[in-house]
């Protein structure tokens, strides 16, 4: 079926999932990846997401690579956490933490 965005009448993009993960990131300073998951398949349909490598569900790797590419170096990957946050002044450099 045929999704569409907010009444406009558009196709829903990987740039649109993606800068809506932003938006909710910026809510409230965490996103959890199993969380965000279940989100985007309801709201945005299945083509958003697919299975990873243990059987799980997983953000589809073109919707990662928009918001990586959306967000730059403003939010980190809390590895352990399955998450991502703001960079705060104690994040290591780079994207992923510990």
């Amino acid at each position: 079926d045929v999704r569409l965005h907010n009444m406009k009448n558009k196709m829903i993009t990987t740039k649109d999932v993606a800068e809506w993960m932003f938006e909710e990131l910026k809510k409230k300073d965490y996103l959890e990846q199993g969380v965000c998951v279940s989100l985007i398949a309801d709201k945005f349909g299945e083509e958003f997401i697919c299975d990873n490598e243990s059987g799980g569900l997983s953000i589809a790797k073109k919707v990662l690579t928009a918001f990586n590419k959306i967000t730059d170096n403003d939010v980190v990957w809390l590895k352990y956490e399955k998450a991502w946050t703001t960079r705060k002044d104690y994040h290591q450099p780079g994207r992923q933490q510990s």
